[in-house]
């Protein structure tokens, strides 16, 4: 028994609670169900799987969730005892100091002190009444179970044994709302696989010819269990997990004259036969079981039609009959009398019960639905309904053999409710005989023929034109006032040398790995707790791939041996000859396996297994055993990213709601992320310590407590087509399925009231003056708008002061264009941040979290440059905003100096993640090297030898006449210099005419013989 166990302290004493109560009531009323016991005794002997589920693990099972072998309770109307090992003691340590005083006993190697321990339990159970109550019917094993009946036998003769089986049942029969959960879980499933799996498996068997035994189907059916996806699929609650799924029987197919209606038979080893098919299956869920069986019938006859429409109306009026207060035998006699009604000659076919109670056990044995039971059905019980005809005749049959005998048998799981019909929580397996009748002798349909599709022409009656933009040289030069530039220089200056100050203070010599120095354990997973846990296909000794407990089990030497997924590296097949070899590789230390080596060599000594192969005949199963371990791998892989990925999510506060006044709310709004795919409005309200969003289409609400809000922004409509405030969060929450850091409320601020196809106002007015008023009402409109965000926004702020709360707006006259993401963006800067709120992914960028900014590929003749922003936690990755317009360069250096953030530009795009690499492992090292210097020193240099050149250089007043007015008549335009420029001319080759350069040529070529003069010579030499 792992680490794992967790026992629910409450509800193990509301349900112990509950058990007692119902046991000193019994004792009022006349002990009619408890047979007037003063004690009652469960002994759990060994663990046997072939039992499956009875009384005795069931009540242990009830009230801890887990099964204790070797364990025995003894209750009284004041206390419980409970006589265990040491290590299962330790685990029941949590029940004491309830409402039921519990006593925990420990056995141990002692037998003198264990046969004390035995003797005591024998006198609480003479001191408690002359009646104890047992389990007659439990055939519980193993050396505990025969101490126990030893000790036991020495007062035999003093009390009385009461079969307390009965009582057990009904005090468990009535479910609390986790049971019924884990009861529709599991009825949902059984119901789908029955749906969506075993009729299309049936069907395309039976059209397509094909010949497989029922056994070999019904294992087909029982493989679903590991397919992860197909539950997945399923419209199932969000907290559902398909690895506590099992079967509480296993699939049972029949067909072709052999049925055995009773739950739990055998499928036999003929073949699938196109007539009466019968079909049953059970799975558990949290150990509470659910079933569910249907017949389908292939080209029945009209009467076996009419005789499954009558079985349909019997189970139907079963179903119905069954509500709170009916007694049991009602129900059974109210489906007798309808076949007696219909049908008389069918009661000696009509099975003997209409179903039993299901819960931990899959069939209660004191709670059937016989002519005899006179047990009251209660709110909450819940049952398999099971009506059928067995050994019906078939007298149009052509196979006697197959045909000439036949079952019908149908099974659902139900809850019992007040005053209403019997819900069926296996309605999803439909019974209605469209979907039950099958027809594949019919003449087949005609095909449909297609319509032509309209062939679709794809030319455009636009014409593209290309213009060409002309502008003179003197547009590219930077004019920029030398002393703001100068003034500019020496800031950042300033700026970059406290930034290495504080980096130095900050980071002082031998402050290490900013990561920390991590030792790398071996890891270490476990598959299997026990042997018996195992698949059972693994007793014929073959490779099995078991996507449940993620692990693969191979036979080496005889056994099967299990290796979990996270120990394995990948698969492959090879075919050579005959064979196809299955080869599985391993993760073993210093194998080197890319940067990330997990596995450390713990002892050196070890010695570890690389690879394995085994060779098979079978290519498919080899192919198909390679498939699972690779889904299973990348499965694997993917819920570790998921979990990764969950690492920082924040449980928030619970919202303390206002409740003597109305809240103050904002109607209409539309938040993202959303809620669902459907475009559905909400509203907002301000309550005591957070906001709530209630989102109208399906009643949900998103709270956003003020203690976990970083920023508040409010963007009006100007220039924009939504009116915005925006949430910016410390710690992500999840709505939906998804994190996310910012919440938005936004509201439209188009006007769709209004077409421009005529309507009432255009009847009686033309031209600009609608034009002129429907101008001035879309402004009234967007400023009434931005006045009522505003307000709501500011009163936002007020409620949260507590925290720190206050409102940004951002500044647009300062935004530039940029792509953060995947789209170009207008980037606004704010008081305290950057921001792009219009467009998600949203940007939000603390100032006082960047430590330095870099613009990249700033350079000449380029028309965008990019922008890294590196913040002041150095294990945070740096942000990029790319594809600026070049235009917008000045203005952002110009807000970074303002608001007193470093930069630094240059040619090229640096590898960040490797900086950020070097940076983290050793961050005094770094600035101690210069620090953010390395960034500057080619703009520092550039700006030097231009200053030079500037002061070599002087132009005279003619000279930049004549300049100009030779500028004036070129006809060279800007594209042309560009082009020139591209090109690797020389400084002496630019100002030399067309005869210079052709005696140049010339010269060229003259020497250029005589070299290969030379060769030729010293060739001949």
């Amino acid at each position: 028994m792992g680490d794992e166990v967790s026992i629910d302290k409450a509800s193990f004493h509301t349900r112990l609670s509950s058990l007692i109560t119902q046991w000193k009531a019994d004792k009022r009323s006349g002990n009619n169900v408890f047979g007037d016991v003063g004690s009652i005794v469960v002994v759990m002997g060994k663990s046997d799987e072939a039992q499956s589920f009875h009384k005795t693990n069931a009540t242990q099972f009830w009230l801890l969730g887990y099964e204790f072998p070797a364990t025995l309770f003894l209750f009284t109307l004041e206390a419980m005892y409970i006589v265990t090992t040491k290590k299962k003691a330790a685990y029941l340590d949590v029940l004491k100091d309830g409402k039921i005083p519990i006593e925990i006993i420990v056995r141990g190697k002692d037998a003198e002190e264990n046969a004390k321990q035995f003797e005591r339990c024998l006198d609480i159970i003479k001191n408690a009444g002359k009646k104890v109550g047992v389990l007659t019917k439990d055939a519980s094993t193993g050396p505990f179970v025969q101490e126990w009946k030893t000790a036991f036998g020495d007062i035999s003769k003093d009390v009385e044994e009461v079969d307390i089986g009965p009582a057990l049942s009904q005090a468990m029969a009535v479910k609390d709302e986790n049971e019924l959960r884990a009861i529709s879980n599991a009825s949902r499933a059984s119901a789908n696989v029955m749906q969506d799996y075993f009729i299309d498996a049936m069907s395309n068997i039976l059209d397509d010819g094909k010949k497989i035994t029922h056994k070999a189907l019904s294992d087909r059916v029982e493989g679903k269990l590991d397919d992860d996806k197909f539950f997945r699929a399923m419209k199932l609650p969000a907290n559902f997990d398909a690895l506590q799924l099992d079967w509480s029987f296993r699939p049972i197919v029949m067909s072709g004259g052999n049925f055995d209606l009773k739950m739990g038979a055998e499928p036999d080893e003929n073949n699938l036969h196109a007539g009466v098919i019968v079909s049953s299956l059970g799975m558990r869920y949290q150990n509470y079981a659910a079933a569910v069986a249907r017949t389908y019938l292939v080209d029945p006859t009209k009467a076996q039609e009419n005789m499954y429409k009558l079985l349909l109306n019997v189970h139907e009026t079963v179903i119905k009959e069954m509500r709170d207060g009916v007694v049991a035998k009602d129900v059974y006699a109210k489906a007798l009398n309808l076949v007696k009604a219909k049908k008389p000659e069918l009661e000696k076919n009509f099975v003997k019960n209409v179903g039993a109670g299901i819960g931990i056990e899959l069939r209660d044995s004191s709670l059937v639905l016989n002519a005899k039971d006179t047990r009251t059905l209660r709110d909450g019980m819940t049952f398999t309904v099971t009506t059928g005809f067995s050994d019906l005749e078939n007298k149009e049959a052509t196979d006697k053999k197959r045909d000439g005998t036949y079952a019908l048998l149908l099974t659902d799981t139900v809850r019992i409710t007040s005053g209403n019909d019997a819900y069926v929580f296996t309605k999803h397996a439909a019974t209605d005989t469209e979907t039950t009748l099958f027809f594949f002798n019919d003449d087949e349909e005609e095909e449909k023929k297609e319509k032509p599709k309209a062939k679709r022409d794809n030319r455009t009656a636009i014409a593209s034109s290309n213009e060409l933009k002309t502008r003179t040289r003197g547009q590219g030069q930077a004019t920029v006032n030398e002393e703001k530039e100068n003034a500019r220089r020496d800031h950042q200056r300033q700026l970059r040398a406290k930034k290495h100050r504080d980096g130095l203070d900050k980071y002082r010599e031998g402050h290490g790995n900013l990561n920390g120095t991590e030792v790398k354990k071996f890891k270490r997973f476990e598959s299997y707790k026990q042997h018996n846990q195992f698949p059972s296909r693994t007793r014929d000794l073959m490779v099995v791939a078991d996507p449940k407990t993620n692990s693969i089990l191979v036979p080496i030497m005889g056994r099967p041996v299990p290796f979990h997924i996270n120990t394995l590296k990948n698969a492959t097949t090879s075919t050579e000859g005959d064979f196809c070899y299955l080869r599985i590789n391993f993760l073993s230390p210093g194998q080197g396996v890319g940067r990330k080596d997990d596995q450390p060599f713990e002892d050196p000594a070890a010695q570890f297994i690389r690879s394995l192969t085994f060779r098979s005949r079978d290519v498919d199963r080899m192919e198909g055993i390679k498939d699972s371990i690779t889904e299973m791998k990348k499965a694997a892989v993917r819920k570790e990213q998921e979990k990764k990925d969950m690492e920082d999510v924040v449980e928030q506060d619970k919202l303390i709601e206002i409740r003597n006044r109305r809240p103050i709310r904002l109607e209409n709004v539309f938040m993202r992320p959303a809620m669902e795919s459907k475009r559905i409005s909400g509203a907002v309200e301000i309550h005591q310590n957070g906001l709530r969003y209630h989102h109208l289409g399906g009643g949900q609400k998103v709270d956003l407590l003020f203690s976990n809000v970083k920023h508040l922004f409010f963007q009006p409509c100007v220039g924009e087509l939504i009116v915005i405030i925006h949430v910016h969060l410390k710690d992500p929450i999840i709505i939906g399925k998804k994190k996310t850091k910012d919440v938005q409320f936004y509201r439209e601020a188009t006007d769709m009231q209004f077409d421009d196809t005529g309507n009432r106002k255009r009847k009686h007015r033309y031209g600009d003056e609608e034009e002129f008023e429907a101008e001035q009402e879309e402004k009234r409109r967007r400023a009434q708008l931005d006045k009522e965000f505003r307000n709501f926004s500011e009163k936002i702020a007020d409620a949260g002061k507590g925290d720190g709360l206050s409102v940004d707006m951002p500044f647009r006259d300062l935004g530039f264009n940029g792509v953060p993401a995947r789209s170009s963006v207008t980037i606004i800067p704010t008081t305290d941040c950057l921001v792009q709120l219009v467009e998600p992914p949203f940007l939000v960028i603390t100032l006082t979290e960047i430590e330095v900014v870099h613009l990249e590929r700033v350079q000449f003749g380029l028309k965008n440059f990019d922008m890294a922003v590196v913040y002041n936690d150095f294990t945070r990755q740096p942000t990029h905003i790319n594809t600026i317009p070049v235009e917008s360069l000045d203005s952002v250096k110009d807000w970074l100096d303002s608001v007193d953030i470093p930069f630094t530009e240059g040619p090229l795009n640096l590898n960040w993640p490797t900086i950020m690499k070097t940076i983290i492992y050793d961050p005094h090292l770094f600035f101690a090297e210069g620090g953010w210097d390395f960034l500057n020193t080619q703009s520092d240099s550039e700006d030097e030898e231009e200053e030079e050149e500037e002061s070599a250089f002087e132009v005279s007043d003619a000279e930049l006449a004549s300049g100009e007015s030779s500028e004036d008549e070129s006809e060279f335009d800007d594209d042309a210099s560009a082009e020139a420029s591209e090109e690797e001319v020389s400084e002496e080759d630019e100002g030399e005419d067309w005869d210079e350069m052709e005696t140049k040529l010339k010269s060229k070529k003259e020497r250029a013989e005589e070299a290969d003069e030379k060769k030729v010579k010293k060739g001949k030499k």
